[in-house]
């Protein structure tokens, strides 16, 4: 069964934040693995492996569920070029490693996996001088998930972490896209507003952080700071504090500062001779 080049790993660059920016022994590296190590410190990025069956739903071949090896129904969609994959050259009563981004779905917080790729180049063959490069799907961890972005929250009591992912933006002058992505686990310290790496693992229908998975890469962003307007101490706005500049007399509208009112004569008359 072939395969044209970089079919299966392909899928990957699209999410890479700076895949733009890899060099060529970067995107040679990447076509030797499902997940490649991140092309830069900062790179946000949701990606992971589950291993399973796609069931297909009413008739429809991008939309179905993902049966992992242990009977977990997850709600998935196929996307880009797999879609071609799927039709021409995979037996969907078979399992295969797939490919998956992962999402949370706003309405019930429940996982949603949309699937872009199949990593099987021992029957998915790319051209044969590639071969020894590449990794087996056996020697790749199955339900495996790499996350990295900004925590913007978390609960230890209920042992809930929410990060949020930005997307690099598809073409030249589109804005930049993120979404939440809600996780089950513990992180040390004081991780909200922290940039952090990931290392997840797929359990039922739940991502989670297995113990001392998970790196702090420091402060996400820094927020701008702004000067404090000076009050004149008492609460008030400076502009309200000074003082009013006279305004002269006779102006429409206006009362000026008064005029000092002329003090009265006194009449003084002589004491008449007796």
């Amino acid at each position: 069964m072939n395969l044209p080049q970089n079919q299966v790993s392909k899928s990957n660059s699209s999410f890479d934040s700076v895949s733009e920016e890899s060099s060529q022994v970067d995107l040679q590296k990447k076509r030797f693995q499902p997940i490649p190590p991140p092309s830069h410190p900062r790179q946000y990025r949701a990606i992971g492996l589950v291993r399973g069956k796609y069931e297909i739903a009413e008739d429809q071949l991008t939309q179905g569920n993902l049966i992992t090896s242990d009977g977990t129904k997850i709600d998935s969609v196929l996307l880009g070029r797999v879609i071609s994959l799927v039709k021409k050259h995979l037996d969907l009563d078979k399992e295969h490693l797939w490919v998956v981004y992962p999402r949370t779905k706003v309405n019930d917080d429940a996982l949603h996996l949309q699937i872009v790729g199949v990593w099987e180049p021992e029957t998915l063959n790319q051209d044969e001088h590639e071969k020894p490069n590449i990794i087996a799907s056996e020697e790749v961890p199955e339900n495996y998930f790499s996350i990295r972005g900004e925590v913007v929250f978390f609960d230890v009591a209920k042992e809930v972490v929410v990060v949020k992912i930005k997307q690099f933006p598809r073409k030249e002058g589109d804005k930049p896209k993120s979404f939440k992505l809600k996780l089950k686990g513990v992180l040390e310290g004081k991780p909200l507003r922290h940039f952090w790496d990931l290392n997840v693992n797929l359990e039922g229908e739940s991502l989670v952080i297995p113990e001392g998975e998970g790196t702090d890469l420091g402060i996400a962003q820094k927020k701008p700071r702004f000067k404090k307007k000076f009050d004149g101490g008492s609460g008030g706005n400076r502009n309200t504090m000074r003082k009013a500049k006279p305004i002269k007399s006779g102006s429409s509208g206006s009362v000026g500062k008064p005029t000092p009112r002329p003090k009265p004569k006194l009449n003084r008359t002589r004491d008449s001779d007796s």
